[in-house]
């Protein structure tokens, strides 16, 4: 937030920090390599072929791919490659971010696009001077099947940059960081821009187009199907018979020719059959038709469940104040079910 209490856009925030963030990185990794010490013995001779290093050129390049490294020289290798393809991934993380706000994103696919590059830069690293590494590489590769499927093709975009961050972090760093600052840029002006929309005249043609096919499918079988495929497959058994009772309501309201609705109600009581001798009569003079159902008891109270079917016009508050009117003396409680 500025001094005068303007708060910048969640936009703003992530392209300010990505250039801070490149410049900062840029100048940090020119100023160490310029000062380190080029001593063999304390510098493995790989590193120049992996930050592409001038001076060393293309017969150092070569040299450091032909000889293999001792561990020691490896493994700083290796952990100079993961650390650069760590550093050049996140701001494509933020990036990824803000694109992908509106519409949603995994949370899986954020953490993807920073942990692929470094694994794939310290495994081409770990088979570059091995070729039989390389080939048992291409086996485990190719044995590995990714069961989680993108929900976009621009997250396979991604995917397939965060594979290129880390090919190139393990050969050459500065081709790295261009990659990584191309498309950020590139990928914040398409966003900016919203290169691609349709026009407000074509997307309107189009709602109307896509609410018409709407309309038409939900007259047909094909539209039932397919809200049981999609809602119903997922729900409890009671979220089920709420939504069929809610479901035959709607059938039914405003059809006169259509039978009354049923009502349970739960009756409790110390003496059973006192209180079905007291309301048991009243219910068959005012409902259409009626049962009893589950009979428990416990603890000397006795639950019963009537299943009544009203009559027009009767509701199941006049139902409820019935059975306390006769039932008054032995009822303890009455509730709908």
């Amino acid at each position: 937030m500025s001094s005068n209490g303007y708060k910048l856009e969640p936009g703003t925030r992530v392209v300010l920090r990505a250039i801070v963030y490149y410049a900062v990185l840029i100048t940090a990794t020119t100023l160490v390599w310029r000062f380190l010490p080029r001593n063999q013995n304390e510098l493995p001779s790989s590193l120049d072929a992996l930050f592409g290093a001038a001076g060393g050129g293309k017969a150092a390049a070569r040299a450091a791919q032909a000889a293999p490294l001792d561990e020691v020289g490896l493994s700083i290798t290796v952990a100079v490659a993961m650390l650069a393809a760590v550093l050049l991934s996140i701001p494509v993380a933020w990036v990824y971010l803000l694109t992908r706000a509106k519409r949603g994103y995994q949370q899986s696919v954020v953490q993807l696009l920073i942990v692929l590059p470094t694994v794939v830069a310290g495994i081409v690293l770990l088979v570059k001077y091995s070729v039989a590494l390389a080939f048992s590489l291409a086996g485990i590769v190719a044995a590995v099947r990714f069961r989680n499927t993108l929900d976009d093709s621009k997250d396979a975009v991604y995917v397939f940059l965060a594979t290129a961050i880390g090919l190139s972090s393990a050969v050459n760093l500065p081709v790295a960081a261009v990659i990584s600052i191309g498309f950020n840029a590139l990928a914040l002006v398409l966003y900016y821009t919203d290169f691609g929309s349709a026009p407000v005249e074509l997307d309107g043609r189009i709602a109307e187009q896509r609410l018409k096919r709407a309309r038409q499918l939900a007259r047909t079988g094909t539209f039932v199907a397919r809200i049981d495929d999609e809602v119903f497959r997922n729900m409890t058994r009671e979220q089920l018979e709420g939504v069929a009772q809610r479901a035959w309501k709607r059938a039914q309201a405003g059809d006169d020719s259509a039978e009354p609705e049923e009502v349970r109600v739960r009756l409790r009581t110390r003496d059973l059959n006192a209180l079905r001798r007291a309301v048991d009569p009243r219910l068959t003079e005012n409902a259409k038709t009626w049962r009893i159902g589950a009979i428990n008891e416990r603890d000397g109270v006795h639950t019963a469940e009537y299943h009544v079917q009203l009559k027009k016009k009767a509701t199941p508050d006049e139902l409820i104040a019935l059975i306390r009117a006769s039932g008054s003396d032995q009822l303890l409680n009455v509730e709908l079910i």
